[in-house]
Formats: structure tokens, sequence, C-alpha cells
């Protein structure tokens, strides 16, 4: 497997009306890592999956969609679950996360990845329940040496006990990581009272090499120390659904670093603008094909060629020197 994934697996029940509820495999790592190989990687998910009627289908949808399964354990606990309310542009959320099967991840040892592994992603509700987050963790941190890790914070605030403790526990993922990917709302969250722009110079001293940030038809930045902004702009489809939009950008980031052979810390810090443009470009293509359907739905290679393919627009992406807009309001799903 050449990209691994950690974190929660479970099921997204979206409301369809009234309490009528229509249930997708779902979970941020999850659908990174199908996204992944629909976009043909070679990539394996670390959890750990109930043996109930959802965990059973959540592994099938895993090997369905040709993601190794071989770091992923079984256990008798419950599925967690996730119930999504759209309520005009935001999304609501209830999850169910106590005692779950993936909650409850903490083998001994933990699995020790292959050495073609190159990239490593973690991240999301795994790190808000014990003894999960602290197994997540150890493993990103037992390979930090010798694959690149990306963290995705996904934040979750009504999840979340004590922002202060939990701002505090996400500096160390951002500093141990090489690239960290985030939504604007997730930025506007960890950033708290402090100027935006001076949090992002600062976690850019501290560790990562790149720092992304989606901000959903506004396009998406990324930020490199020393170095002006790039922007690229979304693509406007018509809008089904933005579940698993930003998971599915992660996953064509990954993508478009590998088949650059840009995978390593140093080749990330080493691309030139004009390259980060192509993979902006590339991430936003298939985060537009995923909202054009319903639940984290990633699009296949052969899709996003033929839509790249058929857009025939010309490159939006721009060297960016203006401030991040950053949107107030109630945080949003996926962007």
């Amino acid at each position: 497997m050449k990209v691994a994934l950690a974190g929660e697996a479970l099921i997204d029940f979206t409301s369809v009306g009234d309490l009528r509820f229509q249930g997708y495999c779902g979970g941020s790592p999850l659908n990174t890592a199908i996204a992944v190989a629909r976009l043909g990687q070679q990539c394996g998910y670390i959890t750990q999956l109930s043996t109930d009627l959802f965990g059973e289908r959540l592994r099938r949808h895993l090997e369905d969609n040709g993601v190794d399964t071989r770091f992923v354990l079984s256990h008798p606990a419950p599925t967690s679950l996730a119930f999504v309310d759209r309520d005009g542009e935001a999304n609501r959320y209830q999850f169910l996360l106590q005692g779950t099967a993936d909650s409850l991840y903490a083998p001994t040892p933990l699995p020790v990845l292959p050495s073609e592994t190159a990239i490593l992603l973690f991240g999301s509700v795994s790190l808000l329940v014990e003894p999960e987050a602290t197994s997540v963790t150890a493993l990103a941190m037992n390979h930090r040496d010798r694959v690149t890790l990306i963290f995705d914070p996904n934040v979750r605030p009504s999840l979340i006990l004590s922002p202060a403790a939990y701002r505090e526990r996400c500096q160390s993922w951002i500093r141990a990581s090489h690239i960290v990917k985030m939504s604007d709302d997730d930025l506007a969250y960890l950033s708290g009272a402090s100027d935006v722009a001076e949090t992002i110079d600062e976690w850019l001293e501290d560790g990562p090499v790149a720092l992304i940030v989606t901000s959903g038809s506004d396009g998406a930045r990324v930020f490199r120390r020393g170095e002006a902004p790039v922007h690229a702009r979304s693509f406007q489809v018509p809008i089904a659904d933005t579940i698993g939009a930003g998971d599915t950008f992660s996953a064509a980031t990954i993508v478009a670093l590998l088949e650059r052979g840009s995978a390593t810390p140093q080749a990330v810090s080493s691309l030139s603008t004009p390259e980060w443009t192509d993979v902006l470009r590339f991430a936003a293509a298939a985060a537009a094909l995923n909202c054009t359907r319903s639940g984290a739905d990633p699009p296949t290679r052969r899709e996003l060629r033929d839509f790249l393919d058929s857009a025939r627009v010309p490159n939006h992406a721009q060297l960016a020197s203006d401030d991040l807009p950053v949107r107030q309001g109630r945080h949003q799903r996926r962007k």
C-alpha cells in the first residue's frame, strides 16, 4: 500500500425529511481511503470494525472499492453512528461514538506499515475519543520519520468538551505533521481569538511544509513558509450534497503528489507555484464531482479525467497575496 489512512469508520444517516434518514458508509478517513482507491492508488485502512451488520457493511464497502483491509480489526462493540440534518447551507450533527468498535481501537502492538507506504493520513473525530485517539496518535508518531504525515482535523465542535484543551492538542498534531489540510471553518475554530494570518505563520514556522485550506465555493489555498499562497478556484457544478467533498479533496491531493513523485516532505517543500496550481485544480475537480451526488461518493479516475477534459476551462489558479477570507457562522460539513 502506498497510502495508509487511520481513524473512524461509521454510518452517516442523512436526513431526507422529518425523522427519515438515508444511511451511507462514512467517516472522514474512510471516505478519503475510498477516494484514493477509486483514483487508482493502492491504499490501506487502519481501524477496528464492529461485527454487527453496520460493521460488516463497512468492511464490504472497503473491500469492494479495493482498499487493503489487512490492518482492520474486528470487535463485538457496536458501530459508530452519525446523524446529519441539513439546515439551509449548514449541516447539523448528532454522533454516537462512545463505547463503539472504532473508538475502542487499542491494539498491542500497534501495526507496522509496509516499507512501500509513503503517506499516512490521520485526524478527524478519531482524535476525540479514547483509547482510539491515543492509539492513532502513537501510530502516526511511530512512522513520522519514514512516511509523510498528513493531518486533517475535520473539526466537530459539538464533540469537543474543552475547546482550549483541544486546540492545544491540535498544536502538537500540526507540529508533528508534514502537511496539514483543513477547511476555513476548521482554521477559524482552531485560531480562536487569534489573527488567522498570524496563526498560519506560527504553524508553518513550527512544523508543516504545507498548509492547505479549502473554502468551498471560494476554492482552496496552499500556504508555505516564506512564500505567497497559491489559490485555485473551485469548479461550478450542481450541488446535490457536500458530504465527503473535503475528504475527496484530500484524496485527490495525495494522488496528485504521488503521481508527480512529490510524496516526501522534501519534494513537497520544493513544489513550484505552477505545480501546486495543478495539484489544487486536480483536487478541486474531484471534490466538485463528489458534490454532484448524495452522500460521500468520490469519482473514479475515469470520471475525473472525463470531467477535466469536458470542462475545457482556463486554468483559474492564481498566485494570491491577499488574506484568506474566513466565513463566519455555524460550522459546516466538509467543503
